[in-house]
């Protein structure tokens, strides 16, 4: 199966990623991790995509869809891989399709795990960290036993400043925007799945494999 795995900030995607990954062997390929391979590979794309990073610019759309392909063209891809991350826009969306096309395959599905902007805001906002060790709460998910304190070391604890309400739901916003053509684009393609990733993070993954299993048929 080849899956795009999309979802907001906060929406549980690198969770039910690693349970996707878990259950059907399929490798889980961030942009990121794509990235950092080709340049520690030093592969010619990875040479270039590491000269704009430097510069702190955006790695042009050709040279990411290089890496892409590479990186799909290694055998443990052969039978389908969990992409995360990638594609952004919609002309990498269809350049995605062009080269899969060309491999002989094509995306099955979009899995998006949609969850409501306060709820979102509710998880983002609510990470603390210790100043002593860096051990990271959560006030709803994963609390301190004392208010402010850590478990381990008594040490203080602190929000990030990318953590506020203000910035979060900046970001937040920022996404929506960006992703709306994109959800709109693999609709219209019949391959987009809705989930909905308020719920217990077991029956979100239920959701998600009974989907999975479908197409495994």
């Amino acid at each position: 199966m080849n899956i795009v795995l999309m979802g907001l900030p906060g929406a549980g995607k690198g969770t039910q990623a690693d349970k996707i990954v878990e259950k059907y062997e399929t490798p889980h390929i961030s942009t990121g991790d794509m990235f950092r391979a080709a340049i520690q590979e030093g592969t010619e794309l990875g040479v270039k995509a590491k000269s704009y990073m430097d510069q702190g610019a955006l790695v042009p759309d050709e040279v990411t869809i290089g890496i892409v392909r590479e990186r799909l063209s290694k055998p443990d891809c052969d039978k389908g891989f969990l992409l995360d991350g990638f594609p952004r826009t919609v002309p990498q969306a269809a350049a995605l399709d062009e080269l899969l096309s060309d491999m002989g395959r094509r995306i099955e599905h979009v899995l998006n795990i949609q969850v409501d902007k306060d709820e979102l805001v509710a998880r983002l906002t609510g990470r603390r960290i210790c100043k002593v060790c860096g051990t990271s709460y959560h006030l709803q998910f994963n609390p301190p036993k004392v208010e402010g304190q850590c478990d381990k070391d008594g040490g203080e604890l602190y929000q990030r400043a990318d953590d506020n309400p203000e910035t979060v739901t900046n970001r937040l916003e920022v996404n929506m925007t960006q992703t709306a053509p994109l959800l709109s684009y693999y609709d219209g393609k019949g391959v987009l799945e809705n989930i909905n990733g308020q719920q217990n993070i077991d029956i979100v993954f239920k959701e998600l494999d009974v989907i999975l299993q479908k197409s495994n048929q």
